[in-house]
């Protein structure tokens, strides 16, 4: 039944987390802006997919040079130059690679929006859960307030007694109302994340637990994680850009067409005479002066040199990262598990001092001072539980 209950509650936890990372991830405008800039980077495919601007020419003859068919009036003209073969091509790669690069970007930024709303979640639950260990505290101090008057009534117990007891109730309820502002503050953090109204309803679960018996693997930072994904991408657009920087270094071809209106002599009438003139025309463009293209090579391999020292940086600041959450997850659980006992111990020595009161031996200095250890192993195994989660969340983040 303790296992059956324990997955169900880890279900619905589940269910109701992911319900909020889907409306931030729909919702965010961060996740948004990421969105288009992929956008933007595939519409790139379109620019790049174009020949250069072909060029038209007007020219007329303020001298009219004379030919023996007629005077040269006006020159038309068309141009287009083509790059060299497999340029286009090698152009639409490299827009891909960037474009396959800002992709990266966007499920990072998800990672991370995921990672905030889980993290900020847990806290809300922690604030919640103390504020209603401390609302329970005040209704057994009240128990025991009670239990002082009627002692004060027949002499067992003093007014200082009672005033003790008022106390500490006051300050448990300055406590609460501090964690209701703490609350409300966090509501708005965590409202902000889904990009709603920062006063809409957040509903928690009651109550976490930790897995007793969990599998234990194992973790390693994933060979696929997008923050190292990223660095493969651009390593990728790298090699694209290198082989696009070879086909920019290779001949360009150019080919157009020069019509030129020749007017019609007056003075003779020889063969062809006013024939326009038609003249079709090639060009080649060649980069004898290539230092350009060689230091763009240079400047290529450098920043892959680049890439790979980043990534591996990356990777090891990741791996750290992840054992320390780790070392933080098991650190939690451990605490977890010696205030439950701390708990069951002050439960047993509370039990105890209501028994005393049936004899009339109560002493009240000891049972605030139970309150107060009670109240303590309680907080702290709620701070541990939530450590436990938050500390998962890092890891889902680094390993998955």
């Amino acid at each position: 039944m303790i296992l059956f209950s324990l997955l169900t509650f880890t279900s619905l936890n589940a269910q109701q987390l992911d319900s909020y990372i889907q409306i931030a991830e729909e919702n965010n405008p961060e996740i948004q802006a990421f969105n288009l800039r992929y956008e933007i980077a595939e519409e790139k495919l379109n620019e790049v997919n174009s020949y250069p601007d072909t060029e038209f020419g007007f020219g007329y003859f303020v001298s009219e040079p004379e030919t023996r068919t007629g005077a040269q009036k006006a020159r038309f003209s068309i141009r287009q130059m083509l790059p060299w073969f497999g340029t286009i091509t090698a152009r639409e790669n490299y827009a891909g690679s960037m474009a396959d690069a800002e992709y990266v970007e966007v499920a990072i930024a998800k990672r991370n929006l995921k990672l905030s709303v889980a993290q900020a979640y847990y806290r809300l639950y922690a604030n919640s859960s103390k504020q209603k260990i401390l609302q329970e505290n005040i209704a057994l101090l009240e128990t025991f307030h009670e239990l002082a008057l009627n002692s004060l009534e027949v002499g067992s117990a003093s007014a200082v007694d009672v005033l003790r007891l008022q106390m500490r109730q006051n300050d448990l309820k300055q406590q609460q109302q501090t964690l209701e502002q703490e609350f409300q503050a966090e509501k708005v953090l965590f409202n902000n994340l889904l990009n709603r109204e920062t006063g809409a309803a957040v509903s928690v679960v009651d109550s976490m637990e930790i897995p007793r018996d969990e599998i234990i693997e194992k973790e390693t930072v994933t060979e696929v994680h997008p923050e190292l994904l990223k660095f493969d991408k651009l390593y990728a657009s790298i090699n694209e850009a290198e082989n696009l920087n070879q086909k920019e270094a290779a001949p360009k071809l150019g080919f157009g067409v020069d019509y030129v209106s020749v007017q019609e002599r007056t003075d003779m009438m020889p063969s062809d005479n006013g024939k326009d003139i038609l003249m079709p025309m090639v060009s080649v463009s060649i980069p004898i002066f290539n230092n350009k293209y060689k230091s763009v090579t240079r400047q290529n391999e450098l920043r892959q040199q680049e890439l790979e020292a980043q990534r591996e940086s990356r990777l090891n600041t990741l791996q750290t990262k992840l054992e320390e959450a780790l070392s933080n997850r098991a650190s939690a659980k451990i605490t977890a598990t010696t205030f439950l006992n701390n708990i069951q111990q002050a439960n047993d020595a509370e039990e105890i001092l209501i028994k005393s009161y049936e004899t009339g031996t109560i002493d009240f200095n000891d049972v605030l001072e139970i309150q107060e250890l009670q109240l303590k192993f309680q907080i702290g195994l709620i701070e541990a539980v939530k450590n436990y989660y938050m500390q998962s969340a890092v890891i889902n983040y680094l390993s998955n």
